[in-house]
């Protein structure tokens, strides 16, 4: 079974340095996979392989990493990043101190010339200055060029580094040699390199800043665990880090406190407030017997519960691990948009070598260099490959955050964009539409038998079933105190009941085609059961060597919100089907009772798939909703599966979706962030793409020959700086993002 491993990743400076840290990686051998993800500067590895040869090999490609193994090292990864925010501010402040007074001189026109000897001191100690912001507030660009260049690859430090580098070679030949260069030309341009590296910081730190928050929801998840549990060992109550409970603890919650680990109920109730796991916001009522989970908390009363699932086994952990893996996947539309960053920075520095000819060559007398240099300088300013490498990551973070906040668990990225193309819904009926806990509402015995004796042989051939319906005749039985027999020969026959032995005569327990097949003669009984199928109930027919000895109903209420929730279903225009292995009668009764448009009844388990896969055949874009084992291929198959998070671990396995609440309003809201993240994500590009084509342009100077605009570089700096900034602050509108919640 591969390993993950989730790396934190610094040197990274834009979206060209995803291909090379992922290619890097790709090369470690025993790596399966890895994605890494720009907006959170992590990597994610799947493989055969041991996180120090990860991190050896991406220093040796020039970036540097260490292993995240756990929320501790969540805590210093933030913490460390806080510093570099601080240190980002003030190498801002530095560079704008030396390059602003600049800026202001020029504006005014008192700069000196570069003649006399005054005046060129004056020029040569504006070039150490300006050197000295080179050095402390932008040293890491020329470093990351570095490392860049030796690796064979081009990232934004390269342009960055080469516009700033340039203008300041440039100045110093010009206050060097100024009578070598035509008067027009003689223009120094140290204030600009030190106001773009001012400005450039000050972008980063302030796109930082905003990064931060779209991580919100995985530190609020986080911040659900407790630290300590309260432990009764021997007697005694005690208060105990959380990492040392142990499986069968016995532990003791008080009100207000935070549940430590997942257990169940022994001793008392409550009402426990699961909202922060579910979205649901009203307190849950928890009373012997019951589960509790990991990160609720207890509102009123005490009661002790016994320790099931604690450390990386508990409910909370693997929610935050979903969450996590979620939003450092990539959907497809990221995947493209990582291709194109790839080439971005190699066709910027064309663009500007092309740039610098052009006016070299064919630009007017004396200005031809100076405008040259200026529109060579801007180019490689202005163009930003963080925006678009921030438009889809970013976004996907907030998406799975806000998503998480609702009670709902993507596994993926590509999940998250196909939820908003559903236009068919699949609904398994039992646990879906349903509540899923069916109970015995008739009991008709005919050819002798009686009620008590057909209930007990019922319950003692099904005591071996896993199916819901067998859970509700051996919970009648025992709840009337009913003895069970011993079987033999068990069976389960797919899609249609069971078989056994009791005191050597043959049972079989089923429905209606179970006992067609067996030549069961059922006239005693079809008409209740007709009449109990028309009223949503489920007929359970037994015969006893070869004689039909009666029938059990049982019945599974629907959901309460199910018809609400179809309902919006409906206002989104999709269509819902419901898809059961019941019978076609009872199918219909709960279809029509909720609102479904199509019923497909009396399918196999192993049948329910083909059904999704035939209807995928005709151009439809399938959700499937299920619970249970059975609907596990289903789920598989369709383009996005939704597990019901109170069903079983095999189905949730199965899905892209999990809805922890287990309401059918988990899928509307799950579509509703879908379509926003996806808007979200296409603005981001739409605005990183037109920044970039206008851009680009108005930086080379195709204005200037019509209009007489030149665009300035300390204005393209600023630009550059800012188009991340607003990428990141669009995808932080996500969070305030709600589904619509009418007649709820």
């Amino acid at each position: 079974m591969n390993m993950t491993i989730r790396l934190s990743v610094s040197g990274m400076s834009c979206a060209g340095c995803v291909g090379s840290v992922e290619s890097i990686l790709n090369r470690v051998t025993g790596v399966s996979s890895a994605s890494v993800n720009f907006a959170e500067h992590t990597a994610t590895v799947e493989g055969h392989v041991s996180a120090q040869s990860l991190v050896d090999a991406i220093r040796a490609g020039g970036y540097d990493a260490a292993e995240l193994s756990g929320n501790d090292d969540e805590t210093e990864k933030e913490a460390a990043e806080i510093v570099h925010y601080r240190k980002l501010l003030k190498m801002s402040a530095f560079a704008a101190v030396v390059g602003v007074p600049q800026f202001a001189l020029g504006m005014t026109g008192v700069l000196p010339g570069f003649f006399e000897r005054g005046e060129q001191f004056f020029w040569f100690l504006t070039a150490a200055l300006t050197l000295w912001v080179l050095i402390y507030s932008g040293g890491h660009f020329f470093t990351g060029a570095w490392q860049s260049l030796k690796n064979h690859n081009a990232n934004m430090d390269t342009l960055i580094a080469l516009g700033t580098g340039s203008a300041w070679l440039y100045s110093i030949v010009i206050i060097t040699f100024p009578d070598q260069v035509p008067s027009l030309a003689q223009h120094a341009y140290f204030e600009a390199a030190a106001i773009i590296i001012a400005l450039i910081n000050l972008g980063a730190a302030l796109e930082m800043r905003a990064r931060g928050q779209t991580s919100q929801a995985i530190k609020r998840l986080i911040g659900l665990q407790a630290k300590t549990a309260r432990v009764i060992r021997n007697g005694v109550e005690q208060d105990i880090p959380i990492e040392e409970v142990r499986l069968e603890d016995t532990l003791r919650v008080r009100p207000g406190e935070r549940i430590a680990v997942d257990g169940r109920i022994i001793e008392g109730s409550s009402r426990v407030d699961e909202s922060m796991l579910t979205g649901e916001p009203v307190p849950v009522k928890k009373q012997v017997g019951d589960e509790v989970v990991s990160g609720s908390i207890n509102k009123m009363g005490s009661f002790l519960f016994q320790a099931q699932r604690i450390g990386q086994d508990t409910t909370l952990f693997h929610i935050i691990a979903m969450v996590r893996t979620a939003q450092a996947s990539k959907p497809a539309i990221a995947r493209l948009v990582d291709k194109i960053s790839a080439l971005f920075v190699p066709t910027v520095l064309i663009i500007a070598v092309i740039t610098f000819l052009a006016w070299f060559n064919f630009g007017t007398g004396d200005q031809a260099i100076s405008l040259a240099i200026v529109t060579t300088m801007t180019v490689l300013i202005i163009a930003c490959p963080c925006a678009l490498g921030l438009a889809t990551p970013i976004s996907i973070m907030v998406g799975v955050g806000k998503a998480a906040e609702f009670g709902i668990l993507i596994r993926n990225g590509d999940a998250l964009q196909l939820a908003g193309k559903i236009n068919t819904i699949v609904l398994d009926k039992t646990g879906t539409v349903t509540v899923g806990k069916p109970s015995v509402t008739t009991l008709i015995a005919v050819n002798n038998w009686t009620e008590t004796s057909l209930l007990q042989w019922a319950a003692s051939i099904e005591q071996s079933s896993e199916h819901p319906l067998a859970e509700a005749i051996v919970s009648e039985a025992k709840k009337k105190q009913i003895a069970l027999l011993e079987i033999t020969r068990f069976s389960a026959i797919a899609g249609q009941g069971v078989e056994a032995k009791i005191k050597n005569k043959l049972v079989l327990l089923g429905n209606r085609k179970l006992m067609n097949d067996h030549n069961i003669d059922i006239a005693a009984v079809t008409t209740a059961a007709l009449e109990l199928e028309h009223q949503a109930q489920t007929p359970v027919f037994i015969a006893i060597d070869g004689k039909i000895a009666g029938l059990i109903s049982v019945n599974d209420a629907i959901k309460p919100d199910s018809l609400v929730a179809i309902q919006r279903m409906h206002d989104l225009g999709l269509k819902v089907i419901l898809l059961t292995g019941d019978n076609h009668i009872t199918a219909e009764a709960v279809a029509k009772q909720v609102g479904i448009d199509e019923v497909i009844a009396e399918v196999l388990p192993q049948d329910k798939a083909n059904t999704v896969v035939n209807l995928q055949a005709q151009g439809v874009h399938v959700g499937m909703v299920g619970d249970g084992i059975n609907d596990a291929p289903a789920l598989a198959s369709a383009d996005v599966g939704f597990a019901i998070g109170t069903g079983t671990d095999v189905a949730i396995e199965s899905a892209d979706i999990t809805l922890i609440r287990g309401s059918l309003h988990g899928v509307v809201d799950a579509i509703a962030i879908s379509k926003a993240t996806v808007r979200n994500i296409k603005q981001n590009l739409f605005g990183a793409f037109i920044y970039n084509i206008v851009g680009i342009p108005i930086a080379a100077g195709v204005l200037y020959p019509i209009m007489g605009i030149l665009l300035n570089p300390m204005i393209a700096g600023a630009a550059m700086a800012m188009s991340s900034v607003t990428v990141v602050t669009n995808a932080n509108r996500l969070r305030r993002f709600k589904p619509k919640q009418e007649q709820r």
